[in-house]
């Protein structure tokens, strides 16, 4: 049976997302074709129809979460002072420390992206410079921005990296008012 163009873009869009929330969850080099199409409500075997490769996967899952996350932690509308604590409102949460397929790929994926071909780092590095240029034009300084971006991401990789939910709030909480006394805002915010 053909299936029409629409059918085949939609198809290629679930795999697309329910592959990158299983690739961000339990990583990238562990999950299997198998697996990825399964989470998508679909057979291995189709993999091919949609994807060169799984690397080409990779990559457009890479491109695609790194625009949803510069949306959501930018998002329109936000150009008065308060941009920076909505921001870290949405980034450095436990519900995002908890939940990595609904958040960030970075925090997840970075190891494995480093590992990637150059076309799949390419595209992390499109998606990241589009989100620092955002935030530099609210800093006016490119590397002040790098280093928001770096320290937030690094944040929540600690975060989920220890045992007690107590210790990963600490952290959280500890990036959010060194960043906050940095660059202003309101550190009586707690992570939830």
């Amino acid at each position: 049976m053909r299936y029409s163009a629409s059918h085949k873009a939609a198809t290629r869009q679930r795999v697309l997302e329910a592959g990158g929330a299983l690739v961000k969850r339990e990583g990238f080099a562990t999950t299997g074709v198998d697996q990825l199409m399964s989470a998508a409500g679909m057979t291995g075997g189709a993999f091919y129809s949609h994807f060169e490769s799984k690397q080409a996967l990779l990559r457009e899952v890479i491109g695609r979460e790194l625009e949803r996350s510069r949306e959501l932690l930018l998002a329109d509308g936000e150009e008065d002072g308060a941009w920076l604590a909505n921001m870290l409102d949405r980034y450095l949460t436990m519900g995002h420390v908890r939940h990595p397929e609904t958040g960030c790929p970075l925090p997840s994926l970075a190891a494995e992206i480093a590992r990637a071909d150059l076309d799949t780092r390419r595209a992390c590095e499109e998606g990241m410079v589009a989100i620092q240029r955002d935030i530099a034009a609210r800093l006016d300084s490119g590397a002040e921005a790098w280093g928001l971006i770096s320290q937030c991401v690094g944040a929540l990789v600690l975060a989920r990296t220890v045992a007690s939910d107590e210790v990963a709030r600490g952290i959280l909480a500890g990036a959010r008012r060194m960043l906050e006394a940095r660059f202003g805002g309101d550190a009586s915010r707690e992570a939830v």
